[in-house]
């Protein structure tokens, strides 16, 4: 099934609950009503015609420059029957961005809406573990947010490079910014 076809389907079905399409792009996708995500995507599984068995990634933007600034998950989607895929889209406000877990549709997800969480802070509604994967829990904030700033420090130990680190590196040393950086040139580490 092509983009077109599937986009008639799922309008078809789902009416205003589609808000916006565009199959002009290398991942055609339409946008859906947040309040309807969990229907669209039982659906997109469910129907034979459509038949996305696999939730290939779902991932976070954070749009803070639009008018609103908005968050956005991506729900990139395969079907192994029929060899097609697609994406849906949910816009959400970006001030305490939350959506419904599709976690009983595609149980995978529930990794996926962590790292979501995690790097972004979008809340997903009814998520069997909702706390973060990729950060330490006592991390404050959501570092892929475009108004992120890197603390200084973080339980004692440098997040930013050093003065010294980027003197260093404007000097032309080939270093990293960890402290388990052994890459040569490294003159600061005794053997």
């Amino acid at each position: 099934m092509d983009a077109k076809s599937i986009h008639a389907r799922l309008a078809a079905k789902f009416g205003e609950k589609v808000t916006a399409v565009n199959l002009e792009v290398a991942s055609p996708f339409v946008v859906i009503a947040p309040e309807a995500i969990v229907e669209v995507a039982r659906f997109c599984k469910d129907d034979p015609d459509l038949a996305f068995e696999n939730l290939m990634c779902l991932a976070a933007v954070d749009y803070h420059k639009e008018t609103p600034p908005r968050m956005e998950v991506v729900y990139q989607l395969l079907s192994y029957k029929h060899d097609h895929t697609f994406a849906l889209k949910v816009y959400l406000p970006r001030e305490n961005a939350a959506v419904a877990t599709v976690e009983s549709v595609w149980p995978v997800a529930n990794w996926h809406e962590r790292e979501a969480y995690d790097m972004f802070g979008i809340a997903f509604a009814g998520h069997s573990d909702l706390r973060r994967i990729l950060l330490p829990d006592d991390w404050v904030g959501h570092p892929l947010r475009k108004d992120w700033q890197d603390p200084d420090f973080y339980n004692g130990m440098h997040v930013k490079p050093t003065p010294q680190m980027a003197e260093r590196f404007l000097a032309g040393e080939k270093i990293g910014v960890g402290p388990f950086d052994f890459t040569p040139p490294n003159r600061h580490v005794t053997e």
